[in-house]
Formats: structure tokens, sequence, C-alpha cells
């Protein structure tokens, strides 16, 4: 659909943009220019424009005036006059010299359906305007009537004010043939209050003959007391003096098309499932309050970005039936929430937005966003199951830096996935940081890209000492990226970010492959030793990979690994979350001779009582454990716990983070099997750990 054309003839920049916001209110797209002068006016109607719209009263120009230039040019096209009051005479002569309908300030809802009533009117009037048309409708003036045989029909004889109701058109509205009189009233009445005006200005306007037809789509109540939409068409005939005595004309039902209209429109803007404004709308909305901001600097609002925590789960778990209800219950909480003049709107999936507009102090939205949480996180009982809703709240003020609503927008997420990074039921307000910081990881992101593609990632081996004998048992592969800058990238910086872009499944590989061939190069530079063992990490997506198992026995048949020398390790929570599938994985792995680990053990959920469930070859005692130890008593006895219990359950045990000698008289103490940390060595290069193995003395 084109943009609407509309040229303002307005002296107030707030009066205009509170006209263009009701006409996009209605779902039209709109193109304008406002003048307030003559010689701008003239200027601007060197273009071709769809409908004017005109104040009536300003301090250096008037309607009437801009109406003279109007007409001075020619332009065909509506001429609207929008007013606080006006007398009737002063209406009358107006549309005489070609105004074509006036909309009061006080009721500016209107006004959309005053210009499309025009604009369809302004087509009519072109189309008919030649005098062989408009002796046509002359000489078929009641054919007209005798067509609309199914629609009611009416005849007035306006000298006697006596008007034929004929049973259709009486039945149309309810009634029955003897319920109706033939007062002109029966029908004036009924009419809608909002359109009574602008039914008795058509009707005088097409008695002045200022249109060819009379011709308007109106509401009437009808006997049960609700409103049904009709259009009304009537052909008068006129005396010798050029006055109507006669009038007659159909009545057509056309609830349904303007139901089917108002819906598509609707639907253009507004979201299927919960009815909240789409994306489309808010971001029309949010323009209109950039353009305040523009013109009043101290004029505040905010929008704030809302993200539904768990959303995901609900829908995968339990079926997208109760995941709409869940929206559409979030929908109605958001609703009731809101201050009036405020808009919310679903943009997708579970992400919503709020614009809070004319806002007194930031505190207000701050405040606002602890009751949206508070409101959101209530209880919700859905087919026979109750879920505890939250959400992340990214918060943005508006600015006279903002001109764009996508700005405000992006910047709204900014903050929102920072909230996320915080926990649930967090909210946070956008800053310049913020975007900087989104910056950097979106490069982040597409270096992380390009250096899995490019094998980029390096690994570095730390020891693992036997506490019994003090030799070297094994190391532990640790993935770095060395980044073409040549900065050395931590694993806490990138991991998330590629586990958040599906990149980890293909770098855990990478990863078991350099581990694996570094194993057989160490092994063939020392014929005649014991095998080396490394053990490397498996994240959480890998575990639940398909054909995890496949995959590792296929590398090491590509890299001719002897299969003991490969370690797994892998996490208790990652364990947790999936038991079964966990130990199903842990016992085919145990089967190809691959030993696993279970790493930081006690920082998850603490479950002793599964601990028989996964067959594991080693426990890992996490290092906040360690640490603890020479800091309490019941620190140290729940090392001395966890590894009497591993031992029951056959298996070995590493303390990780091991720092001080402290740390290893207390471990050999508690029969601790191995021991990893910077007591014993920092994790190293390839090459350099090559050197601690050939150095070590005790290695057989």
């Amino acid at each position: 659909m084109s943009p609407l054309r509309v040229l303002l003839v307005e002296d107030s920049e707030d009066d205009a943009l509170l006209l263009l916001l009701q006409l996009k209110r209605s779902g039209q797209q709109v193109q304008h220019m406002r003048v307030d002068t003559a010689d701008a006016m003239r200027t601007a109607l060197q273009q071709q424009w769809d409908v004017v719209i005109s104040d009536f009263t300003m301090p250096r120009f008037s309607g009437e005036a801009a109406l003279e230039i109007f007409r001075e040019v020619g332009l065909v096209c509506p001429f609207i006059i929008v007013t606080g009051t006006i007398g009737e005479e002063s209406a009358v002569a107006l549309m005489k010299k070609g105004v074509s309908d006036f909309v009061l300030k006080t009721n500016l809802p209107r006004l959309p359906g005053v210009v499309e009533r025009e604009l369809r009117e302004s087509q009519l009037r072109r189309e008919k305007r030649s005098a062989e048309e408009a002796l046509r409708i002359s000489e078929e003036r009641y054919k007209l009537a005798m067509q609309a045989a199914n629609d009611g029909l009416w005849d007035w004889n306006i000298r006697d004010h006596f008007v034929y109701y004929s049973p259709r058109w009486k039945a149309m509205i309810g009634y029955g043939e003897d319920e109706i009189s033939s007062s002109p009233n029966e029908w004036y009445d009924r009419l809608h209050p909002d359109e009574r005006e602008q039914f008795r200005a058509r009707l005088i306007t097409y008695f002045k003959r200022l249109t060819p037809l009379f011709e308007l789509e109106h509401r009437v109540n009808i006997k049960d007391g609700s409103y049904r939409w009709k259009m009304t068409r009537g052909l008068a005939l006129y005396d010798e003096n050029g006055r109507a005595y006669r009038m007659a004309g159909s009545q057509t039902d056309v609830t349904e098309r303007k139901r089917t209209e108002e819906q598509l429109l609707h639907d253009a803007f507004h979201d299927g499932l919960t009815g909240l404004p789409n994306r489309a709308l808010f971001t029309d909305l949010l323009g209109f309050s950039l353009e305040h901001r523009q013109r009043n600097a101290s004029y505040l609002s905010a929008v704030l970005f809302i993200n539904l925590e768990r959303f995901r789960f609900v829908n995968d778990s339990f079926g997208h039936r109760i995941g709409d209800q869940y929206l559409i219950e979030v929908a109605e909480r958001l609703r009731a929430i809101l201050r009036p003049g405020d808009a919310a709107a679903r943009f997708a999936g579970d992400e919503f937005a709020i614009l809070m507009d004319d806002v007194r102090e930031p505190s207000e939205v701050t405040r606002f966003a602890e009751t949206l949480q508070s409101v959101i996180a209530k209880p919700l009982g859905l087919g026979g199951h109750e879920f505890f809703p939250g959400c992340c709240i990214g918060i943005v003020f508006n600015s006279t830096d903002y001109r764009a609503p996508e700005d405000m927008l992006r910047d709204a997420d900014t903050a929102m996935h920072r909230a996320k990074k915080k926990g649930v039921t967090k909210f946070e307000v956008f800053n310049r940081d913020m975007h900087a910081s989104a910056v950097t990881t979106l490069q982040l992101e597409h270096d992380l890209r390009r250096a899995t593609e490019r094998r980029e990632f390096i690994l570095y081996y730390q020891p693992i000492v036997d506490l019994r004998c003090g030799r070297l048992a094994s190391f532990e592969a640790l993935i770095r990226w060395m980044h073409p800058s040549g900065r050395m990238v931590s694993p806490i910086e990138f991991i998330p970010l590629a586990e958040e872009l599906g990149l980890i499944n293909q770098i855990g590989r990478q990863v078991l492959e350099m581990a694996c061939r570094q194993i057989v190069e160490w092994q063939q530079r020392q014929p005649g030793y014991a095998p080396i063992p490394v053990s490397v990490n498996l994240s959480g997506k890998q575990l639940g990979q398909p054909g995890l198992v496949e995959e590792i026995e296929q590398i090491i048949a590509e890299t001719g690994l002897n299969a003991p020398s490969l370690k797994l390790e892998i996490t208790e929570t990652m364990l947790m979350e999936n038991p079964e599938i966990a130990s199903e994985i842990l016992s085919r792995l145990r089967a190809k001779n691959i030993k696993v680990l279970m790493d930081d053990f006690g920082t998850g959920y603490s479950s002793l009582s599964y601990l028989h469930r996964f067959p594991s070859d080693t426990l890992k005692i996490d290092g906040s454990f360690v640490s603890r130890m020479t800091e309490s008593r019941d620190g140290r006895e729940i090392v001395r716990t966890i590894i009497l219990l591993a031992h029951n359950l056959g298996m070995t045990v590493i303390a990780e983070c091991v720092e001080t000698e402290e740390h290893v008289a207390l471990l050999r103490e508690y029969g601790c099997d191995y021991a990893q940390g910077y007591y014993f060595g920092k994790p190293l290069p390839a090459d350099l750990t090559a050197e601690l193995i050939q150095s070590n003395p005790t290695w057989d």
C-alpha cells in the first residue's frame, strides 16, 4: 500500500504530530510536510498531495487563506479543516468554496475515517464530473433504488417532512412493518452520536450540489441496542429555485465488510496470538515519541525490552498449546499494569516491549520494572501444571542522540542481554559502555567463527602428579585461542560464546584430535616408556551430541592412539542434567577402554547418593574445597569424606588447584591419589611439555 501524502497547514509542531499520530494509529503509512505561511504553501502545492489538512485559526495564517491558495493552484484532492469550533453559516460558506469536511479538535479520532471517506469521494468526483455522467446519474436516480431492492429503500418528501421506509429498510434495523413511523427522526435519532454531525454536514453539502451523489457509511442503532454499519446512498430532485424537494435512495448493510476491513487493519499491526501491537506498530509509536523529544529536550520516555526466562523449556516440554496460553497470560499481565498512554507489544517468540511515555523521572521506570517482574513472576497454572515465570528486562531512556527507533530498540536489547547474564529476575539500564561491549562481542563472534574454520586453537598441558611417589602421572589438556592479533584469548571468554553460536561441538572435535595426535607424538619420541595419559574436557553440548562415542572411536582410529591413554573429563552438573543418557554414554566409553573423570565434584548438585550410578574411573575434587582445607576443620572433613567415598566406590581421586605445601601434606594424609595445581606446575605449551616429559627422571 502506497504511503498517504499529507500536506499539513499547521503552525504548531505538537498539533501536527497529534494529527499524524491519529492517521498512523489507523495503520496508514504517512508521508507529510508541514507549512504555516502562504509562500510555503504555494511552494508545497507544486507537489502532488493526496489530502490537505489545515488548522482553521493560526497567528500568521488561516484555514480560509490556505483554501484560497489551494483553489488558485487547482489541486484536485480533499481539503479538510481541523477546528476547535465553527458556526453552521461559516461551515456552509467554506464548503461552497471547496472544503471537503470539518473535524473538531475535541474529536480527533474521527480524522482517519474522514480522510478515508473524502479520498474515496474525491475519486468519485473525478470519475463523475463530466456533464454526460452527471446527466446519466440524474436519469437513473430511481433506477438506483430499484437495483437496491434487496436492500432497504427510502423515499423522503422533504417539503412535507415525510419519509417512506420500505419493509426491508425496517427489517434491517430489527423492526416490524408497524413499529416505525414516517418521521425522518426515526432515521436520524438512530444514527451513532459520533456520526450525526457528519451525516448532517454531508447532506447539506449534497443539497448545495457540491457533490453529485449523497453517499455515507455510518452506524445505526438497531432494536437489540447494538450498532450496525450501513451504506446510505441517495439522489434528490430539485425545484425551479434549486431547492431539493424529494430524495430517494437505498440502505445497504456493510457491517461484515467493515469488520473484515478493521480486522485486516488490526492484524497488520497486531500480534495474532496475544492481540498486542506488533513490532511495526510499536516502532511507529516510538518514532513519534522520539520526534517529540527532538522538540522538547525535557520530554522523557523509556523502552523496556523483556525476555521471558525458561519459555523454551515450557514450549519444548509441554507443547505449543501450553506455550501459547503461557504467552497470552503474560500479555494480559502486561496490559493490566500499563499506565494510561503507554504501549506494550510482542515482538517475536518470548520477547515483549513496553513504551513508557511522558516519564517524570528515571526512578519511575525502574520502579515500574520491579513491579513488572513481580507481576510476571506470580505462579501460573496451565493444563494441570504450575509454572513460575521470570523475565529479564533491558531499559533504555530516550535522548536527543536517538533519531531512529531501531537504534533505541537495539540498545534496549543490549541491556536486556546484559541483565540476562546477571541471572533471572534482573533488569539493566543501558549505558554507552554496553554498546561498545556489544560491538566487541560481535567482532569476537566473527573472529571465533573464522578461528574455528582456520583451526587457530592450541592446547596447553598441566601436569598431574602421583602423590604417593611424587612422579608425573598424566596431563590435562587445556584449550587456548591464539588470536591473529597476537592476543591469547582465555577459554572463559570464548567457550560460552562458542556454545551460544553452536560451534562448541566442532571445537570439541578439534581439541580431541589435537590431544590424541600429541599423545601419539610424545609416545613415539619416547619408545619403551609407558603411555602418557592426557585428559580432555567434554562440554555439556558434546555429551548430548548424537554419535559422540562413534566420533571419539573414529578420532582414536585415525590418530593411531592407544585408547587407555585418553581420558575424558565430564562435570557433575553435566551428568545430572540428563542422568539416563549420561550413564549410557559413560558405560559405552568405558567399554572402549576410554577412562572417564568426573570433574568439579561437589560444585553442582552435590549428589552423593547418585554417584554410584555413573561409571567413572576418577573423581576430581573441585579447587574451592581444596583451598578451604587450610581455612577450617569443616573444609578438611569435606575433602576427607569425598576421598573416602570415591575409594569405597572403586575410583581414584585427583585434587585440583593445589598451590601450597600444606595442601600437599593434608591430601597425602587423607589418602588422595593425585594432585594438580600451580604447586606442581602451570599449564605449558606442547613443546615445553615435551621437555618436561624428557627431563622427568621418574617417568617409567
